[in-house]
């Protein structure tokens, strides 16, 4: 009999498998299907609605803790589909025994990270499990937003446009590791984790096509599945991807690709080529974007095919992210 494993909830290619041959196969409709971060409903108003859930060990990581995560991770499936978020549902699994001074470091970490997106809290539950069938704190959410005329998705995107990132990749998955691993470095990683919205609204232009909060998987493997959405290839340079020091030491050091590492405060953004430079300097004027640079750009070729021109001037192929690299990130 086949199992679920750790690996199929990394992001990666087995995660797709079971999207695509399980939740799909018996829940597919025309909502479920449009597979995007957030699903587009019909209606006076249109809405953007995403659901998501939070499971990060441990609770506390330099850069932020489960609750902010669980804000910023909603906020931003919202924001890089294009809508404005607005409302937040907060259901909370805590297991007995949990410390009452923790649990509220986190709720005032969600509640200073939902003002700092602007958005409300509408609803919640919360359920107490026996000690032991949990691991202190599950969280899950939902976020509504309003469609705006950001017409964004994997169907706009053609070959020659700019691929850019507004930061440094793989902080979050770092600060993770270390933290659970008790790993010390020179110059600790700090989390990204960072509600996306303003940044958004700060660069966007009509030609932005396409944007996504490279989380589970990385950069490698969004980057994949919107090339196979798109029907297009892509080529990143590997002299262009903004890696901190400290990330890049580490990763050299536990055989790591930051290419594959969670970012939870990062976006991917897909552009046509007359308005990258300007969305890039709009990126970097921005708090959230300072270190923002152009990493590739869409092409003609096999479909669903992304290529690292590498720092050697050859080319390698960047499939998924294979297996799991690092469970409960977020």
């Amino acid at each position: 009999m086949e199992r679920i494993m750790l690996a199929h909830g990394s992001g990666g290619r087995l995660s797709h498998e079971l999207i695509r041959d399980l939740f799909q196969k018996h829940l597919g409709n025309k909502y479920l299907d449009q597979m995007n971060d957030a699903v587009l409903l019909p209606g006076q108003e249109q809405l953007a609605v995403t659901t998501d859930s939070f499971v990060v060990s441990p609770l506390f990581f330099r850069g932020g803790n489960i609750g902010k995560l669980a804000v910023c991770g909603t906020v931003n499936d919202l924001a890089v589909s294009g809508a404005i978020p607005k409302f937040l549902t907060f259901a909370l699994i805590l297991e007995e025994g949990l410390g009452m001074d923790e649990l509220e470091q986190i709720i005032k970490s969600v509640a200073e990270t939902a003002a700092e997106a602007g958005i409300v809290i509408v609803s919640g539950d919360t359920k107490v499990v026996e000690r032991g069938n949990a691991d202190k704190v599950f969280i899950n959410t939902t976020g509504i937003g309003y469609i705006t005329d950001r017409l964004v998705g994997p169907d706009q995107i053609k070959s020659g446009d700019e691929i850019l990132i507004s930061g440094t990749i793989g902080d979050h998955g770092i600060a993770i590791l270390s933290e659970r691993e008790g790993l010390e470095f020179q110059t600790p990683v700090l989390s990204d984790c960072a509600p996306l919205n303003n940044l958004i609204d700060a660069f966007y232009l009509p030609g932005v096509k396409c944007m996504r909060d490279p989380t589970r998987g990385g950069v490698a493997t969004t980057l994949n599945e919107l090339a196979q959405q798109a029907g297009v290839s892509m080529l990143l340079n590997e002299e262009q991807l903004p890696v901190s020091p400290s990330v890049q030491g580490a990763c050299e050091m536990l055989g790591l690709d930051p290419l594959y590492l969670a970012n939870e405060g990062k976006v991917l953004v897909i552009a046509a080529s007359d308005i990258a430079d300007q969305v890039l300097l709009n990126m970097q004027a921005h708090p959230l974007g300072r270190k923002a640079a152009r990493i590739g750009r869409v092409q003609e070729g096999k479909s669903g095919l992304v290529l690292l021109e590498t720092f050697l001037g050859g080319k390698r192929i960047v499939g998924m992210l294979e297996g799991e690299h690092l469970p409960r990130i977020c």
